[in-house]
């Protein structure tokens, strides 16, 4: 598909919007128009007078188009104008109207909650609707989770973090998957040294945490999977955290179990002697057809030996995870696999909707089409439903690009077992201090509305060769705290 832009610089947004309704194009920008009918092209324009400007978008093949009038604005409605002008024309186009409307960003419930601050929940609701297309079940679901995040929007404090640890190994790796991993068969000989140094970098982080004052609030050890390590390997990286890090304000402690392959017994123990009092076992699905799909060496049944022996070793608070558009899943036997969670009442059941990106093994065979729109969205309305009648409430929501039918990942819990980590992480209410390969830091100027990112290298063999560069970046991330706080006096 072939994007003219004309009169503004808004790439990203007008691109990710198209892909809504394209989302198997590649996209090239040009600056005139091609011969007719050679290409799929979007024309979207903006041409300025005086004191107002006309905005247009149009489909160059049939002229389909759409434009308006409207005085000069902020940068914001400029995009939002020039976006829902495309909107029409491409959902005219298509024959879609993605549920989400305009909104192509990761965080649609932050975006709602600073409009209500702004203009009230009701009118808030009102401009969702009219001004960004996004549907009412859609609305009704950003104003739900909203609500069940509220104690943790309402104990902001500057000085508080939460803790990111990267374990980037994984016992194979899945077909849907782009996370910046690696199988234990390839990288098994670097494991040791990765902790070594991890550990090392959670001294020097513990350190700047305490000379600073700061608050952690919680602590995630994520991947990857963590439980990739062996039980003497995690009881190191868990021992370097509790030993380093004051735990005074810390209200949770979660570890991504993931795999149930990778769960046994001497690990769960060592886990709760580390005080660690939230995992995660993520089946995804549990259709054996769906498991070999995407690429999992184990049963549904060892899903469930793993969870009962999570219980046995005393953790009551257990989040699992189910993927919506896997390749063999279909509307029928997701509903069976989330009837067999329902079974088992975990404390928290994330339901996140198929992403397909370029690094992805599964996006070779993007022609299968394994996330169609009308199968994909009769499975996160049976989610709702069933959830919902089950008791859990939503209480995080992000999205992603190339969302199977433009959907969206959600949090569901047992009320009052919301993960803290999750709300501060995709609210952008709290800084984050992450170690580990592909760690990314996080620190938020509250008195400028401003969030400064600080990257460690993202492949586990670069954290390993220049160890001492990311220990030198945690100096940015000390850097910019006092920065905030000389300039705000906000952690006096």
């Amino acid at each position: 598909m072939i994007l003219l832009m004309r009169g503004h610089d808004f790439f990203y947004e007008i691109e990710s919007l198209c892909r809504l309704f394209y989302p198997y194009e590649k996209f090239e920008y040009a600056e005139q128009e091609p011969k007719a009918g050679d290409y799929l092209t979007a024309v979207i324009e903006r041409g300025e007078t005086e004191d107002r400007y006309l905005a247009g978008a149009r489909i160059a093949e049939n002229c389909r188009t759409a434009q308006e009038t409207a005085s000069k604005a902020a940068e914001r409605e400029e995009k939002r104008i020039l976006a829902a002008l495309l909107f029409r024309v491409l959902s005219e186009q298509t024959g879609k109207k993605p549920l989400w409307g305009v909104l192509t960003g990761i965080h649609p419930v932050k975006t709602f909650r600073l409009l209500s601050q702004e203009i009230g929940e009701a009118e808030a609701a009102e401009y969702f609707r009219e001004k960004y297309y996004v549907s009412p079940e859609k609305i009704s679901m950003a104003q739900r989770t909203l609500r069940n995040q509220q104690k943790y929007l309402n104990a902001i404090d500057p000085r508080s973090f939460a803790l990111y640890l990267s374990i980037p190994f994984c016992p194979t790796r899945c077909s849907y998957c782009s996370f910046v991993s690696q199988s234990v068969e390839k990288s098994r000989k670097l494991i040791p040294q990765y902790v070594k140094l991890l550990c090392e970098e959670l001294r020097c982080t513990g350190r700047m945490a305490r000379e600073l004052s700061l608050r952690m609030t919680s602590v995630y050890l994520g991947g990857g999977t963590p439980t990739v390590l062996t039980a003497q390997e995690l009881d190191e990286v868990l021992s370097a955290v509790k030993e380093s890090f004051d735990f005074s304000d810390c209200g949770e402690f979660t570890v991504e179990a993931g795999r149930p392959d990778t769960i046994t017994r001497e690990k769960l123990r060592v886990m709760k002697r580390r005080e660690v009092d939230r995992i995660s076992i993520n089946p995804q699905s549990m259709n054996e057809n769906v498991l070999r799909a995407i690429g999992r060496k184990h049963s549904a049944q060892e899903i469930i030996d793993s969870f009962f022996l999570a219980r046995e070793e005393g953790f009551d608070n257990i989040n699992m995870d189910l993927i919506i558009g896997l390749p063999e899943d279909t509307p029928e036997s997701f509903c069976e696999t989330l009837a067999k969670l329902l079974e088992l009442s975990p404390e928290n059941i994330t339901v996140h909707a198929l992403a397909l990106k370029h690094a992805a093994r599964m996006m070779q065979d993007a022609e299968k089409e394994y996330h169609k729109s009308e199968k994909v969205s009769e499975m996160a309305e049976a989610s709702v439903s069933m959830l919902s009648g089950a008791g859990y409430e939503p209480y995080y929501l992000y999205r992603q690009s190339r969302m199977a039918g433009n959907l969206e990942n959600i949090g569901w819990c047992r009320p009052g077992r919301e993960c803290a980590y999750n709300i501060a992480t995709m609210e952008e209410i709290e800084s984050i201090v992450a170690c580990g390969a592909g760690g990314v830091s996080k620190v938020i100027d509250f008195s400028k509305d401003l969030i400064r990112r600080i990257f460690n290298f993202k492949y586990s063999y670069e954290y390993v060769a220049r160890h001492e560069e990311i220990l030198r970046r945690k100096d940015e991330v000390r850097s910019l705290f006092l920065e905030i706080e000389k300039n705000s006096g906000l952690f006096k």
